[in-house]
């Protein structure tokens, strides 16, 4: 069980190699790619934003309310996450309670950005990242989120930035939600890129980091596109 208020100075853990690093915006498809991805290299599977929404998911089962910096890091202080990294079983556990379905509740993704906009829970949450990876028992992990290219795991060997062009995104998430109206799930994916954009750009490659864009790309093709890149990149290292 992984509590997210050790601090970064006393658990400062990272193993680079281990981590193919997947950022992008919501509707690129990094989710199900990233989980594919990992399936089909036998790896593990770590999606980030599981924490903040859990941690999310914390605040208002206390009855609070996440745009409150001091609750938020008054809940942080004392969070026993865990986290699996199976890609076939993924579960995601606040002390007892299996959250993995509670998370994604219209309620929690509304809350989400609150958590995610302190930077001391951003650092605190960041380190557990990195302890998960470098203590999983599998030969690397496909951890995917807004900043692990260029926060998390800097110095990654595979860093990929996965994205697609916006009206894209909006008509993949569209599908996603059965019933929900494009228009407004359009809307919805355009506060969110700008809320989270405010903390971290993940729109943009930095140095070093391979674009994947999926906007001509069905999912198949968008899997063997990020396979190719991990391919290309381990084969290098390795010669």
């Amino acid at each position: 069980m992984t509590d997210i208020s050790t601090s970064a100075a006393e658990t400062h853990v990272t193993d680079a190699h281990k981590f193919i690093a997947i950022d992008g915006p919501a509707g690129s498809g990094k989710s199900s790619v990233s989980k594919a991805v990992a399936r089909t290299l036998g790896f593990g599977y770590l999606d980030t934003g599981s924490a903040y929404r859990a941690l999310a998911w914390h605040v208002l089962d206390q009855g609070a309310d996440t745009d409150d910096p001091e609750t938020v890091r008054a809940a942080a202080s004392a969070f026993p996450l865990t986290l699996g990294l199976d890609p076939d079983e993924r579960t995601v556990l606040v002390g007892d309670v299996d959250v993995t379905e509670a998370i994604r509740d219209p309620r929690v993704s509304g809350a989400v950005s609150g958590v995610a906009r302190v930077p001391e829970v951003r650092a605190q949450v960041n380190e557990m990242f990195r302890r998960l990876v470098a203590e999983s028992s599998y030969p690397a992990v496909v951890v995917e989120g807004r900043d692990i290219t260029t926060v998390v795991a800097p110095d990654a060997p595979v860093r990929i930035l996965l994205t697609a062009a916006p009206e894209v995104r909006a008509a993949r998430r569209a599908g996603e939600l059965a019933g929900e109206n494009a228009a407004a799930v359009a809307a919805a994916l355009h506060k969110r890129d700008a809320s989270d954009s405010a903390v971290v750009d993940f729109l943009n490659a930095a140095e070093g980091v391979e674009v994947v864009d999926s906007t001509e790309l069905d999912f198949p093709q968008t899997i063997d596109a990020v396979l190719t890149v991990i391919e290309r990149i381990q084969g290098a290292h390795r010669g």
